[in-house]
């Protein structure tokens, strides 16, 4: 088995050792991606609909460095600090993928790094 890392400028820098996503046997393992803003690695302002649509935007980058898109995305995690904002993700979610929709869980979990309230990961088909 082969495998690739994927780094990008559209996504935040990995905080730790771990690559934004990995390339192995024909499939894009994304790391799990906050709200973070790719160039400060901040934690955007403004609860859980600005930081959505930068978890998302993050995630965008990160497929198109792997060379796939959402309509390559076969499975996604979603964890949430709260689930009372799953209605909020969902729709957000929504805009993005594409028909049929990849499988998914949604996992509610104590807390997630920076104090982030969203973190979505995908698996992608590339190539």
């Amino acid at each position: 088995m082969t495998r690739r890392a994927v780094s990008t400028a559209g996504a935040p820098a990995a905080i730790g050792p771990y690559s934004q996503g990995i390339v192995a046997d024909g499939f894009l393992f994304s790391a799990g991606q906050a709200a973070l803003d790719q160039g400060t690695a901040d934690l955007v302002a403004g609860g859980i609909e600005p930081e959505t649509e930068r978890v998302m935007a993050n995630l965008t980058a990160v497929l198109d460095a792997a060379g796939a898109s959402w309509g390559d995305v076969v499975k996604t995690t979603i964890f949430l600090v709260d689930m009372a904002d799953f209605a909020v993700v969902n729709g957000i979610y929504g805009r993005f993928v594409t028909d049929p929709p990849p499988a998914r869980s949604t996992v509610g979990v104590a807390a997630l790094p920076k104090g982030a309230r969203v973190e979505i990961e995908v698996i992608a088909r590339v190539g």
